[in-house]
């Protein structure tokens, strides 16, 4: 399928010659003599690129442009004049032109100016891909009523400039809210720069941070730039900020209050625009109290507080992000996808999941890679995802099948049934006996069997 090119001009021969010439480049060209009808047609025909007049009767190309930009930002504009000023090239450039060519036209320059317009369009498409598919990675799974709030919170806050402060357990996906905060904010086109405040020595955190200057240390040779700087315009994640010393703190919030800073054993003062986004596993108002967490630094940052439930909070989800997990398993280790039968997830969101997701993560993989066959099954959970009542089963299910003895193995049965279901009616006989369908007084001659 070849480009479609729009020529907008209010020059009929200006028309016919860019026509013919491009139809023999093998561009398909439909043609407007002025920027309402160009308007128009764009509506319908959406082309790939408009060569755009600038001096035309009625609307003229930069107003033109304005409205095509304003509408179909994706297409590409190369603007056409006769007049030529620096003026009207910075105005065109401006408002979104990608190119700004001379009259008399130039075919070479011409098929070169649509060339590269075409191309960056190209990766312009290819960056939307890829950030749409950076968004699906780090998409917050399932449809529980915690996760849709959730999910609820981020869409108002992302969009915003707003700081935000990620509290949740760990495992529970801090770093992948984040994530998603950012590609759906209006910086996402600029970095997003994760500093683990839990992870780097005190004496090293102010140059992770700031930078340096090459004379700091012995045998440097060159500047180091920091986290903050490398964030510019972008996000700066600030990944258990509750592990950050109070020293620290209070050079971060001086920093966060003017956005500026120094590098290390320098003197000129950098101003900085980052977007902070900061996470904790802590209770931030309980460290606040106990003197470990400066409260004029959480009130900074807490602008938009946003709480990441636990797993056990949201065992409805587990079936999804299972599927999920041995979809990515089976993407990475390039083989079929396993299922996992409806009593192997029963067991699961039984589990308390003390790491949650994470923990759940690592389970789906070693099964995924584990277990032959296409089936995860019950018999393949390992222990401790596994509730005491099936531990306690299979155990009498190997002392039933050790005896030869029926007589045996059915007063073993009932001496186990009978204790079970006491244990599920909090040891009342009247209530057993009558769940069971017998007579207390039959049932209490049982029970004096059993414990004689």
């Amino acid at each position: 399928m070849f480009p479609t090119i729009m020529i907008v001009d209010d020059e009929p021969s200006i028309i016919k010659s860019l026509s013919g010439l491009l139809m023999d480049e093998d561009f398909e060209i439909i043609t407007a003599s002025n920027g309402y009808e160009a308007l128009k047609i764009i509506d319908e025909e959406s082309p790939d690129l408009v060569l755009l007049d600038i001096w035309m009767p009625g609307i003229d190309g930069i107003e033109t442009l304005k409205e095509i930009k304003k509408k179909n930002p994706h297409i590409q504009v190369v603007m056409i004049t006769g007049h030529g000023t620096i003026e009207t090239a910075v105005k065109a450039t401006k408002f979104g032109a990608f190119d700004f060519i001379e009259k008399p036209l130039s075919i070479d320059k011409v098929i070169v100016a649509i060339n590269n317009a075409l191309s960056f369009r190209r990766l312009e498409e290819e960056n939307r891909y890829l950030r749409r598919k950076t968004l699906e990675k780090n998409s917050i799974d399932g449809g529980s009523p915690p996760i849709q709030l959730l999910k609820q919170q981020v869409a108002v806050a992302a969009p915003t400039d707003a700081w935000i402060m990620i509290t949740g357990e760990n495992g529970t996906g801090k770093e992948l809210v984040a994530r998603t905060i950012h590609h759906l904010s209006s910086r996402s086109e600029h970095p997003l720069v994760d500093v683990n405040c839990a992870a780097i020595p005190d004496e090293l955190i102010e140059i992770e941070l700031f930078g340096h200057e090459k004379s700091i240390f012995s045998g440097t040779h060159a500047k180091s730039r920091g986290k903050f700087e490398l964030a510019n315009k972008g996000t700066i994640f600030l990944d258990e900020i509750g592990d950050m010393s109070l020293k620290t703190q209070a050079k971060i919030l001086r920093v966060l209050q003017e956005q500026k800073f120094q590098r290390v054993g320098g003197s000129r003062v950098l101003e900085i625009d980052v977007r902070v986004i900061a996470a904790s596993n802590k209770d931030i108002e309980k460290e606040i109290e106990r003197g470990n967490f400066r409260e004029d630094l959480f009130f900074r940052l807490n602008v938009i507080p946003i709480e990441i439930p636990a797993l056990r909070d949201r065992v409805e989800d587990i079936p999804v992000l299972v599927d999920t997990f041995l979809e990515k398993c089976a993407v990475q280790y390039q083989s079929n996808k396993k299922s996992i039968d409806r009593k192997a997830l029963e067991m699961l969101m039984r589990y308390n999941w003390p790491g949650n997701v994470r923990e759940l993560k690592n389970l789906v993989e070693r099964l995924a890679i584990m277990v032959d066959g296409e089936k995860i099954q019950s018999r393949h959970i390992p222990s401790p995802y596994r509730d005491p009542s099936e531990k306690e089963l299979e155990s009498l299910d190997k002392r039933l099948f050790s005896m030869d003895s029926l007589k045996k193995a059915k007063k073993a049965f009932e001496e186990e049934f009978i204790r079970k279901k006491l244990s599920e009616n909090n040891n009342d006989v009247k209530e057993t006996a009558k769940k069971l369908g017998v007579e207390k007084s039959q049932l209490d001659k049982k029970l004096e069997n059993l414990r004689s």
